[in-house]
């Protein structure tokens, strides 16, 4: 199994690359960290991180030749499982609101908001933050309960028009949308690479899934 983890100039990815790395073990397939349409064409998993400003993020993958209508064949058109984390999570997003309205790639119906929380809580979101977790039969969440800890760090978050979308929310002042699913996609706002034994666990659920 070939596993692609995009390279858009969003940040350093050694971090989630060792962590796949480490979740799949022996015998989890090759692990790849590549800006190549061509590659991701032919990924049996699709892996989109993201660190930084949604338009910033759009624009990155967009300015790779090829990728965006890679990752739209691979992903929408023969449902290759897919995890967007943080602002890759928000970039499967309808439209984001960050510094103006930028269109996302369409895949979830729902917006990137700003973080608004109330009793003065700081923004950005960041830190440890327990885990609540709505659909518990999610085969990516197997081995994860409510109160699980897990790693955020964001401004902005994604509102989905479909609760039915929302697989596990965190509490910050309200319930936010912590990772969102739907057919072979999933998203999580935390970061699963930072979140040790957790992240891990959900990496290796993702290594093995079959949607």
């Amino acid at each position: 199994m070939t596993v692609v983890i995009i390279d858009y100039g969003s940040g350093n990815l050694r971090s989630a690359a060792k962590a796949f790395e480490r979740a799949a073990g022996t015998d989890g397939g090759e692990i790849r960290v590549s800006d190549k349409a061509e590659e991701v064409a032919k990924a049996e998993r699709i892996v989109l991180p993201g660190v930084g400003a949604f338009a910033d993020c759009k624009r990155g993958v967009e300015a790779l030749p090829g990728l965006r209508e890679a990752l739209e064949e691979a992903v929408i058109g023969r449902g290759v499982p897919f995890l967007g984390i943080c602002v890759g999570m928000q970039l499967m997003a309808r439209v984001g609101f960050e510094n103006g309205e930028h269109e996302g790639f369409g895949w979830i119906d729902a917006e990137v908001v700003a973080l608004t929380p109330a009793n003065g809580l700081k923004v950005p979101h960041m830190g440890w933050n327990d885990l609540v977790i709505a659909e518990p039969g999610h085969a990516v969440l197997a081995g994860l309960d409510s109160g699980t800890h897990a790693y955020f760090v964001h401004g902005f978050h994604l509102r989905p028009a479909r609760p039915s979308e929302v697989i596990a929310t965190v509490e910050y002042g309200e319930a936010l949308c912590a990772v969102v699913g739907r057919d072979n996609m999933i998203g999580t706002q935390f970061h699963p690479e930072k979140s040790q034994q957790a992240g891990l666990r959900l990496i290796a659920n993702f290594l093995s899934w079959r949607p």
